[in-house]
């Protein structure tokens, strides 16, 4: 008898030898995912990191007229969004065309840029007029609301070309929704004007302002536009960290 309880003890043990606890396997899972969140969060700070080096490089290398660089920031937070549209198929993998204005800038400074990314050449450098209701000299306040007269910060796609009332414009369609998105709806387009000028600035302490279009110097506008023309890429900067930090476009 003493045998028969001896094996079935003996039995009892190799059974449960296998046995594993809840508590170990749920703490072997919480270790597997903080492990794995580590690895995922270590791969996108390299991408982001690799981003930024690959834009800080590429920046370098842009024949900046010396007096009117592009803050490096700005280009950028710009080449972020040109590439995640890109990604997206909102933009044409030949696209090439970079073209940024830097609304935190004075209206009486060279502010708009337009970049060829493949030949690293700046093609204009550019005074744009931002609008009435938006500030002075300075920008200052931002709408998406029609008959606002102000501007309407974010990208922007260029699309077709047409004659209007202010002459040979050009239509923009917004691609932030909430910020810019009403921007066809509300005829922002880039088009030439006369106020836009070093000596408009000269009179007035500023250039003129429009009714909310990224306007340009009437005698640059039509070369401007026909270059831009056709699903390209438009960015109106300003350090709104509302829009900074929702703009889909803007994650890295």
């Amino acid at each position: 008898m003493k045998g028969f309880y001896g094996v079935i003890g003996l039995l009892y043990m190799v059974t449960t030898s296998f046995y594993i606890s809840p508590r170990a396997e749920v703490k072997s899972v919480s270790i597997t995912t903080t492990k794995t969140k580590r690895v995922t969060d270590t791969k996108s700070e390299k991408s982001a990191a690799a981003t930024a080096s690959s834009a800080e490089a590429l920046y370098k290398t842009i024949e900046f007229d010396p007096d009117h660089e592009m803050n490096y920031e700005v280009f950028s937070k710009a080449l972020t969004g040109f590439e995640n549209l890109k990604k997206a198929g909102l933009l044409t993998d030949e696209s090439h065309l970079l073209t940024v204005c830097d609304f935190s800038m004075s209206s009486n400074s060279k502010r708009l840029w337009v970049i060829d990314l493949n030949d690293k050449k700046v093609l204009f450098n550019s005074l744009v007029a931002h609008g009435k209701n938006t500030g002075e000299e300075f920008a200052m306040n931002f709408s998406n609301t029609e008959s606002s007269r102000q501007s309407s910060i974010g990208f922007y796609i260029t699309d077709a070309t047409y004659q209007g009332d202010n002459g040979y414009s050009l239509r923009l369609l917004g691609m932030d929704k909430g910020f810019n998105d009403a921007a066809y709806r509300r005829a922002i387009v880039m088009h030439g004007a006369d106020y836009v000028s070093d000596t408009f600035a000269a009179v007035h302490k500023r250039i003129g302002r429009s009714w909310g279009c990224p306007a340009v110097p009437r005698e640059l506008s039509q070369s401007m536009i026909n270059t831009i023309k056709g699903r390209n890429l438009l960015f109106i900067y300003y350090p709104d960290q509302n829009y900074l930090s929702s703009s889909e476009w803007l994650k890295a």
